[in-house]
């Protein structure tokens, strides 16, 4: 775990540096959601944004009230991540679980160091690992060593019941970062009530052997999830084409229901350096 650390601290490094360059040191801003909780109400005056009129206290009939909210002093950063057997393709040292370990394990860090709550939920069609949220460095290292020590019971992948689990453990207002590779189904409907609810960062994986896998003629591929192995011919133009046009149009139906519903969306190739990705990142949440 010493060289995972290490290696995680020479990210977290190269990102506050570009974030210092690029942005007068603003690094908390990627952590931040509303910042703001109810407190307590007082009468209308003139000029008040009618939008946070209290029309449940208003009703009782003395008087228009407003609703206050005040500044959270405590913020809460919870990982959601995929940890299926599809984040198991690519490079043996360079998988897209890799990755995703090393993006989670950086930012936890940074997070606990900003002063926020974090947790983790580790998700396959079951539920892998759950750490509540707590604050302090140590707390971040459990989170990381939580997360690089993992070794999932399933193979099979449900985002919607992960997204679900989510809805119902998080009661306040969070920051929601969720990594995944999202290939799955009919979990649409619970990511929009998660970015409803929640600041939503939606980090997409993949591997570009999920886009343009090479020309090997009629090979045997073995889909870790269903456990059961499919003969595909590789060399043809027809099926090359299929393959990047499914992944192309799940991508871009992703990113446009983030963008509807104003989660961040960011998509990651393994085969990237994942570092600008993120300051990019810290940049759009400033």
């Amino acid at each position: 775990m010493k060289e995972i650390f290490a290696r995680l601290r020479k990210y977290e490094i190269k990102i506050r540096k570009a974030v210092n360059a690029q942005m007068r040191g603003d690094f908390h801003s990627v952590f931040k959601g509303s910042g703001l909780e109810f407190s307590d109400v007082r009468s209308y005056q003139y000029g008040d944004d009618v939008r946070s009129i209290d029309w449940n206290v208003s009703a009782k009939g003395h008087g228009t009230f407003v609703k206050i909210f005040r500044e959270e002093k405590e913020q809460t950063v919870f990982f959601m991540v995929d940890v299926s057997a599809s984040q198991e393709i690519g490079k043996r040292s360079r998988r897209k679980l890799d990755v995703t370990k090393e993006i989670c394990g950086v930012l936890a860090l940074s997070a606990v160091k900003e002063a926020s709550q974090v947790g983790l939920y580790c998700f396959t069609d079951r539920k892998e690992r759950y750490i509540r949220p707590g604050k302090g460095i140590r707390q971040g290292y459990g989170v990381v060593t939580g997360l690089f020590n993992l070794q999932p019971v399933s193979t099979k992948t449900d985002l919607a019941k992960a997204i679900r689990f989510g809805l119902t453990i998080l009661k306040r207002k969070s920051v929601v970062i969720l990594v995944s590779d999202f290939i799955g189904e009919a979990y649409e409907h619970n990511l929009k009530a998660l970015a409803r609810k929640h600041d939503l960062v939606v980090i997409h994986l993949y591997d570009q052997r999920e886009t343009n896998l090479p020309s090997l003629g009629i090979i045997p591929l073995y889909d870790r999830e269903s456990r059961q192995t499919i003969w595909l011919n590789t060399s043809s133009e027809a099926f090359k084409r299929e393959l990047n046009g499914v992944f192309r149009t799940n991508q871009t139906h992703l990113e446009q229901l983030c963008k509807q519903y104003k989660a961040n969306y960011l998509a990651v190739n393994t085969e990237e350096d994942f570092v600008p990705k993120l300051v990019k990142l810290f940049k759009v949440r400033k």
